[in-house]
């Protein structure tokens, strides 16, 4: 009936697709590809398909949440094809929900895994992936913020686990949150709950393009960061818990953290 492979590009540009992914590519009947689930701020669509030899035909947000049986699967009915996706290919639900429609309707599926923004703050700020807790997502909203994220980072820290915050992002409007709108959406709603989870002198990492040649990572106090200036998108924080002692000297090394706003966070 067919076969769908979903292909990691990994962070940053084509250039860091596994050799595997490529392999696969460049072997297959039908190249597809989707660039609306996060944003890769160094991608050469032309030398992709050099890299390929591939025609490669560009899904958007409905082509594959609405129309993906048009659009996508209707067109590999025994054929081999591959889906180019940002990052790593599972992460998102909407390539979940497509791989589980393809099974479905009698598509063989395969993925190639490639690095994401999860792995990536663990190398680029030292903090160790045991310690990290549910990851949340920050929406862009114009009226009050919703407040579920606020309760995960509480919970996190209330169990000495690390908060990944990502911040929302609309490829079709053009619109990436940033670190200090991140931060912002936090402070609205400490406003509202009065919790004292969120404060001026709280400690954040902000991470911005990561995977590229001008990845930025700064650790600072809240205040530190709002007035920090991280360029282009793509942005994401973290909100860090209890840090064991080789965490806490990894975010002064790698990402600039002074040693006095770090005290009251390391475990004994």
């Amino acid at each position: 009936m067919g076969q769908l492979v979903f292909i990691g590009l990994g962070l940053g540009s084509e250039r860091n697709m596994s050799v595997q992914g490529l392999g696969i590519a460049s072997k297959a009947d039908l190249v597809f590809a989707e660039f609306y689930t996060s944003l890769m701020p160094e991608l050469d669509l032309d030398n992709l398909r050099k890299m390929t030899g591939k025609v490669i035909t560009v899904l958007s947000r409905s082509d594959i949440e609405e129309h993906a049986q048009q659009k996508l699967l209707d067109r590999i009915v025994g054929k081999k094809a591959v889906l180019l996706v940002p990052g790593d290919p599972m992460i998102a639900t909407t390539h979940i929900d497509l791989r589980l429609r393809a099974e479905k309707a009698g598509i063989k599926t395969d993925v190639v895994p490639a690095a994401s923004i999860f792995s990536a703050v663990c190398a680029l700020t030292g903090l160790q992936a045991y310690k990290f807790g549910r990851t949340v997502t920050l929406p862009h909203v114009d009226s009050s913020p919703p407040e579920s994220p606020y309760g995960y980072i509480r919970a996190n820290l209330g169990i000495g686990l690390h908060t990944l915050i990502l911040l929302d992002l609309a490829a079709e409007r053009n619109y990436y949150m940033t670190i200090s709108e991140g931060l912002e959406y936090l402070r609205r709603v400490e406003s509202n709950r009065k919790e004292r989870i969120i404060r001026d002198e709280s400690v954040f990492v902000g991470v911005a393009r990561a995977g590229t040649e001008s990845t930025v990572v700064k650790t600072g106090t809240m205040s530190d960061l709002q007035r920090c200036d991280f360029g282009g998108p793509p942005h994401c924080l973290i909100m860090p818990s209890k840090l064991h002692f080789m965490e806490a000297e990894a975010l002064q090394v790698l990402t600039g953290a002074r040693p006095e706003i770090l005290r009251s966070h390391i475990s004994g």
